[in-house]
């Protein structure tokens, strides 16, 4: 309905929510209690809601980059550029919930009928991740209105169903709503913990269409997200419903666009000064008005640099997830996926509230510290930097066993010696190996092989008990060999072949085969895989496979044997050569070309500790604190201008990704200091920043009459610093 302006009823109206009820919804209605409580029983339907909405949205969140490497085949860099996009849109359309919410459906229909888009989108994307429904474009497609539905639908309840929850308690149990916020972060963090953990077991575990089962880790949420709506609707005899109050956001920019006209049209008039820019809408709209849109507009400039810290929270499942995929995740036999790690940051959330909420801020008052809402986020924030710096030792860390990239005019060169005997081995015009290389002998450290220009032809000289041979192999820039030297007719020989430059992505491992058998070979690895080498010192091309123990199928036209190869670990690449041993029997020799991850996946234990203590001194009281600062016309909407900080973070890490391609390490460096920054800037706002309570707002509002002159007087709030 149309708000009114400017009259005592309408202001106890829009206080109390006696407004005329749209849609036969009742805002008088009373939800029955939870026995001996001030609780509402309603808000154990609302609870379980988002318990059910978080594991369906954070279940399909947890594989969404590894679904967009693994099965759309993008790069690491437009995965994570899509990835931050989606988690973005999440957060734009809470402004588009709220408009529906306040001014046409309000809250309760504005969560069922987008909980029903959100489903749709859950369907299609699960739909998209089948192999056999259409071609890459058509899972593309798929998945991208999937996406973009599941934004809409997700995006819009959010800002609903948190003001929908503190709706249900009476204005007099300030304390028990309040309570209801941790309650309410509990359950967000519960569906997330049980999601995260869950559905990569079933990407990875459960096998579908021959890989790993993306349908069916999306299509467990979706039916997260129907019971979330079935759940939802059953409570609804048990809520009290406010109905929309009118079309509060357009009437809250057309005040403000009236003030600065205003101002700037009698900018040059003598016109006794006003205190507030906005004090020069009063000659239009109501006194509460102005005052109620003064209060939002001073959390929204508050709100300005708090994006920074959720473009470091939201890395968890991009940058955290890939740098996760460069790491040992083997505990003891039991293996984690990359994508399981996330669970961590849920599983701290619910173990940190209570202890934060029982023990530290307690410890903190008993101290007689004023530990205000600001100084928690300030707090938190520098938490989360501290975090990106732990993850960036960690970075540094795992950088020690990647392929160092070589430069124009530069190549990397080993020596592998399958012949019987030690061998010399010189480069025309470079001395790279002073010593002997004894046959089958692991080789060392690639050797940095210098050239004249893009590309060059060396002479390559080998030298056993006394024989002395030259071979000529042309070398390209900025490329990894191995040379290849064996024995054929009683003579050296060799072979310059390409080496794998870079570790094998997504945690797995590579592994080629050699033949150095005198007949052709086939070697049957993992699910039925048969690889088929050449005799005579043939080269088989890379073979990607998951890491594990390997037992191999290799075949000759005389015989079939079983070769051991041993564990084959995450991120190394191995050269496998398949001879003739000394008892005549086939046997395998296995180098390691490209080191194993050394860097155990537990080293990412102190940035998720970091992180999540962050993440509570700083989400929780965030959301509290912008529900609490909101006149209650006005609540969805600033519960948007919230969410909306989530948005422009994930913007910032477009930009920055984008804007400034750096090493990893380098890039979580930026973002701390950044973050540093930020923090120090947020202080000194928040310490000027006055916290006004919206109900002695309008209290004092209803004493006082608008002077005869239009000019307002001003309301002094209670000056608390926060």
């Amino acid at each position: 309905m149309a708000r009114e302006k400017g009259t005592k009823e309408t202001a106890k109206k829009n206080q109390t929510g006696d407004d005329p009820p749209k849609g036969g919804f009742s805002s008088q209605k009373k939800s029955p209690k939870v026995c001996g409580t001030n609780y509402p029983l309603s808000i154990a339907f609302i609870v379980v809601n988002e318990f059910c909405e978080r594991f369906s949205y954070y279940g399909m969140k947890a594989v969404l980059t590894l679904y967009f490497l693994n099965f759309l085949h993008w790069d690491e860099n437009l995965s994570t550029t899509i990835y931050h996009a989606f988690s973005g849109l999440c957060y734009f359309t809470p402004v588009i919930g709220a408009l529906i919410a306040d001014t046409w459906l309000g809250k309760f229909k504005t969560i069922i009928y987008l909980s029903i888009v959100y489903v749709i989108g859950h369907v299609i994307k699960s739909v998209g991740a089948i192999p056999t429904v259409g071609n890459q474009v058509v899972h593309v497609i798929l998945s991208m209105l999937g996406l973009a539905l599941i934004a809409l639908g997700t995006g819009g309840i959010k800002p609903c169903v948190a003001a929908f929850g503190g709706d249900q308690f009476e204005e007099e149990h300030a304390q028990e709503r309040s309570k209801f916020f941790s309650v309410f972060y509990l359950a967000i963090n519960a569906g997330s913990l049980i999601s995260t953990f869950v559905t990569p077991v079933l990407r990875g575990d459960v096998k579908c269409f021959g890989g790993d089962c993306y349908a069916l880790a999306f299509g467990v949420p979706a039916a997260l997200m129907v019971i979330a709506l079935v759940v939802f609707i059953a409570g609804s005899g048990m809520y009290k419903k406010t109905p929309p109050r009118g079309n509060i956001l357009l009437e809250v920019c057309q005040c403000i666009a009236f003030a600065i006209t205003n101002r700037l049209k009698n900018h040059s008039k003598q016109i006794p000064k006003r205190e507030h820019w906005l004090d020069w809408a009063s000659e239009k709209y109501s006194k509460q008005l102005i005052n109620e849109i003064k209060m939002v507009t001073r959390v929204l400039f508050l709100f300005i640099p708090l994006p920074m810290f959720w473009a470091l929270f939201d890395q968890q499942g991009s940058r955290w997830t890939l740098q996760a995929t460069k790491m040992n995740a083997d505990f003891g036999g039991i293996v984690f996926q990359p994508d399981q790690m996330q669970f961590l940051n849920p599983l701290l959330i619910l173990i940190f509230i209570p202890i934060f909420d029982l023990g530290v801020y307690p410890l903190i008052n008993m101290c007689r510290f004023n530990f205000t809402p600001i100084r928690k986020m300030a707090t938190g924030m520098i938490l989360a930097g501290l975090a990106f710096a732990a993850a960036a030792i960690v970075d540094i860390k795992i950088n020690e066993t990647t392929m160092p990239s070589p430069v124009p005019k530069e190549s990397f060169i080993q020596v592998l010696n399958l012949a019987n005997d030690s061998i010399h081995v010189k480069i025309q015009g470079q001395d790279l190996f002073h010593q002997p290389i004894g046959a089958f002998q692991d080789p060392a450290e690639y050797s940095k092989l210098m050239l004249n220009g893009a590309q060059q032809n060396l002479g390559f000289e080998l030298q056993s008990q006394g024989s002395v041979s030259t071979f000529y192999h042309t070398v390209q820039e900025k490329s990894v060999y191995s040379l290849i030297v064996y024995k054929s007719e009683g003579n050296l020989s060799s072979h310059l072949i390409a080496d794998m430059e870079t570790k094998p992505a997504k945690g797995l491992m590579a592994v080629r085969f050699i033949n150095a058998l005198d007949q052709d070979v086939n070697v049957t690895i993992g699910r039925e895989q048969i690889i088929s080498v050449n005799k005579n010192y043939s080269v088989s091309d890379y073979t990607t496979l998951e890491r594990g123990k390997y037992n191999v199928q290799c075949k000759t036209e005389a015989k079939e044997v079983t070769l051991d190869l041993g564990l084959l670990d995450f991120g190394a690449s191995y050269t496998i050569v398949i001879n003739n041993t000394s008892a005549n029997t086939i046997g395998a020799w296995k180098t390691e070309d490209i080191m194993a991850n050394n860097v155990h996946i537990a080293w990412q234990l102190p940035q998720y500790l970091l992180i999540s203590a962050g993440e509570v001194m700083f989400s929780i009281t965030g959301l509290a604190f912008s529900y609490s600062q909101a006149p209650v016309s006005m609540k969805s909407v600033l519960q948007a201008g919230w969410l909306l900080t989530v948005a422009f973070g994930n913007v910032i890490v477009l930009i920055v990704a984008q804007a400034a391609p750096l090493e990893q390490w380098a890039e979580f460096v930026l973002f701390a200091c950044l973050l540093f920054a930020v923090c120090i800037i947020f202080s000194v706002m928040g310490y000027f920043y006055i916290s006004v309570d919206p109900e002695d707002l309008t209290e004092k509002e209803e004493e006082k009459e608008m002077p005869s002159n239009g000019n307002v007087i001003s309301l002094v709030p209670q000056k608390t610093k926060l």
